[in-house]
């Protein structure tokens, strides 16, 4: 990939006609180092959130060397672009051929499941193997989560006990205990909360578990969410590991993914047209744009501008925008508000910020669009919770205060090994 110090430099440099994503290693970088740090467990990265292959090598080379995936084409990304790195299959439900070939190819022992006939497909598919790590996903309340992931998997709590004890006459390996507390996850509380509730349904069981994954749904900084310190929820796993039924050696696991790469790309995206409070633009939500458009999130945006008089990065003062992606669909509309500068016009440059996560992993080609170039920028992202970023979200004057909340530094705090209290 092609190096450039800011996304201005691309844009002086040769004027792009196809959506550019703006890859910056260094994020990933540290935030995988942050995690090494601070999380008192095993780190596995889900795949799922951003699966390039530069993300793969840089969180390995960072120290990750645990992997969530969900099918066989990521295991096979994994294992290419980080040979040995070990692998957890956390899809709740997969077939019979992805679990053989799992198992018996890569190497991967370690399987999810919420219903007593996903344990028997697994156990069939391995021949009954008895070197297997056994992981129940439950499902727990996902209060505080911008996207819920409660509904489509997790056995329900008067159901968990008799999968668990099940599982545990699985296997003479290793069983488990998941959950997710939802993607984007606004409350570290909501991680203690679920320990609490996956702790009394291993009690009710009468099992003893080797593993207590606390799955996903650490969050990033977007305009108008605002999340607290990425410390205080690992505070509040620490805490709520301490007081959960478990031994003196149950691991513990978590699947960070936005949290480790939302910072870490943009996409750069030329104007097409403007009309009104309207820009069309070559990107949108059948590119790397679905949770603009989807989900409505308003991400952070800068202007660039190419003409005779060289490349330069707009400013002045901000109107609010709506986006159209460059499909036929009248649904590829991201509503925003995006601030841009008010003269923004046909054949400027908007960067939109903190894709990362669930961006260039949801582009499609409909339409004939989405194909979008890759090269590496040296800048910061534009917000952070790792200390990376510029202040360089712009708002309009009455939403500055705001904005000032938008860059939290997350400070690693002081702890003395896994504070576990174990029955």
């Amino acid at each position: 990939m092609h190096t450039y110090h800011t996304p201005l430099d691309l844009v002086r440099d040769c004027s792009p006609e196809r959506p550019v994503a703006l890859a910056r290693p260094d994020a990933v970088a540290t935030a995988a180092r942050w995690f090494q740090v601070n999380f008192r467990g095993d780190v596995f990265y889900a795949v799922k959130a951003n699966p390039s292959p530069w993300v793969i090598e840089t969180l390995a080379a960072n120290g990750v060397a645990s992997f969530d995936v969900a099918s066989i084409p990521e295991i096979e990304l994994v294992a290419a672009h980080a040979p040995g790195a070990r692998m957890a299959f956390m899809h709740p439900v997969k077939s019979r051929h992805a679990i053989s070939k799992a198992y018996r190819d890569h190497g991967v022992t370690a399987f999810a499941f919420d219903t007593h006939e996903e344990l028997a497909k697994i156990l069939e598919a391995t021949d009954g193997a008895r070197d297997l790590t056994l992981i129940v996903r439950l499902a727990v309340n996902a209060a505080g989560a911008a996207y819920s992931l409660s509904g489509k998997f997790g056995v329900e709590t008067h159901e968990a006990s008799a999968l668990l004890l099940a599982a545990r006459r699985a296997t003479e390996g290793r069983l488990g205990v998941s959950f997710h507390v939802g993607s984007q996850c606004m409350r570290p509380t909501a991680f203690q909360a679920a320990m609490a509730q996956a702790s009394r349904a291993i009690v009710r069981a009468g099992v003893m578990v080797d593993i207590v994954d606390v799955g996903g749904g650490f969050p990033s900084v977007y305009p108008g969410m605002v999340p607290p310190d990425m410390a205080d929820y690992v505070d509040s796993i620490e805490r709520g590991f301490s007081e959960m039924m478990v031994h003196e050696d149950t691991e513990l696991w978590c699947e960070p993914g936005r949290a480790l790469v939302a910072e870490a790309s943009s996409i750069l995206t030329k104007v097409e047209l403007k009309k009104g409070d309207a820009l069309y633009l070559n990107d949108g939500s059948y590119g790397s744009l679905f949770d603009a458009a989807h989900a409505k999130w308003p991400f952070p945006v800068k202007l660039f501008r190419s003409d005779k008089d060289g490349a330069c990065e707009v400013e002045g003062p901000l109107k609010p925008f709506r986006f159209y992606g460059p499909t036929c669909d009248s649904l590829d509309h991201m509503p925003g508000p995006f601030w841009l500068p008010d003269d923004v016009r046909e054949g400027d440059y908007v960067e939109i910020g903190m894709l990362g996560a669930y961006g260039v992993a949801m582009n499609t080609r409909f339409n004939g669009f989405g194909d979008a170039e890759t090269v590496i920028v040296e800048d910061a992202p534009m917000a952070s919770m790792f200390g990376l970023a510029g202040r360089n979200i712009r708002l309009p004057r009455d939403e500055q205060q705001e904005e000032r909340k938008v860059v939290r530094l997350s400070r690693p705090k002081g702890r003395a090994g896994k504070s576990r209290r174990r029955r």
